[in-house]
């Protein structure tokens, strides 16, 4: 059965519980971090605590444990639930308020750590490669709360999302306030053209990915050139290839947007080769 941790303390899946009175529930204010588990392993661990640590200096929400706890606590959920391949949910609430908005109201932050599995999408589209849409929903304007701030509040993702899912498509892709490409709503993207690798910088509106960054350190090992340049969506539909990445997709090819072949309308040799090199790394 699912160990759940909460606060540093165990707790069964069904008695896992906070309280309606958590301003992470009430608000979306917090923030969290999704890691994965590969043979026995967890993945980049320091840079995703990092990254969360990160996100809640920016929303002033003081962690009450050190990073080397958290660290701990991680790997010892991991290990309560013996799981060999799996996903990791790690949230930072900011704690039990009242239904006000003051952060000064609420009480401690509440830490929750959740290890699970996690399967996006088919094996198929991984290796025929997925159609996406652009979604009429831009990314938030980086003068409202910075989109390089993994929130709880993920309702513009959840939007976009929706749009996707109208269309019948897994995925959507987000436009900045400028009209650039931004993201897709869980996904860093990638395009390749004339055997260069561009992907949209960090000021373009993006969260930037753990496994986005991993690519880019992949590919640039490789001996491909790497650019993070703005992008539009003529970029996105004259591109020789496109593939997404993310925690929970990994790398994923794109072979379809807004109902345009990219390419030859198949996944990629540098889509593949980046994926293979993805695959052995984390594995190792």
């Amino acid at each position: 059965m699912t160990q759940v941790n909460i606060n540093g303390k165990l707790f069964d899946r069904a008695e896992a519980k906070v309280s309606v009175y958590d301003h992470g529930l009430l608000y979306g204010d917090g923030v969290f971090e999704g890691i994965r588990i590969y043979s026995g392993k967890v993945f980049r661990l320091h840079e995703h605590i990092e990254r969360l640590y990160e996100s809640a200096r920016s929303i002033l929400l003081e962690i009450p444990w050190s990073r080397e706890k958290m660290i701990e606590q991680v790997l010892f959920t991991v290990e309560a639930n013996k799981k060999i391949d799996g996903y990791i949910r790690l949230v930072v609430t900011r704690g039990v308020g009242n239904l006000g908005l003051d952060p000064n109201k609420c009480s401690e932050p509440q830490i929750i750590i959740i290890v699970d599995d996690i399967s996006l999408y088919p094996q198929r589209m991984y290796d025929e490669g997925m159609e996406i849409v652009t979604s009429s929903i831009i990314r938030c304007h980086p003068n409202s709360i910075s989109p390089r701030i993994k929130s709880l509040n993920y309702l513009n993702n959840i939007l976009a999302k929706i749009e996707a899912n109208r269309a019948g498509v897994p995925e959507a892709l987000m436009l900045n306030h400028l009209g650039e490409v931004a993201e897709c709503t869980a996904d860093n993207v990638f395009v390749v053209k004339h055997g260069l690798l561009r992907t949209p910088p960090p000021n373009a509106g993006i969260l930037q990915g753990v496994t986005r960054d991993t690519v880019i350190e992949l590919a640039e090992t490789a001996g491909i050139t790497v650019q993070e340049i703005a992008l539009t969506r003529h970029d996105v539909y004259t591109a020789d290839e496109l593939f997404l990445t993310g925690t929970g997709a990994e790398i994923v090819p794109v072979v379809k947007v807004d109902g345009r072949p990219i390419g030859s309308g198949k996944p990629g040799p540098i889509t593949k080769q980046l994926r293979e090199r993805y695959l052995v790394l984390v594995r190792q």
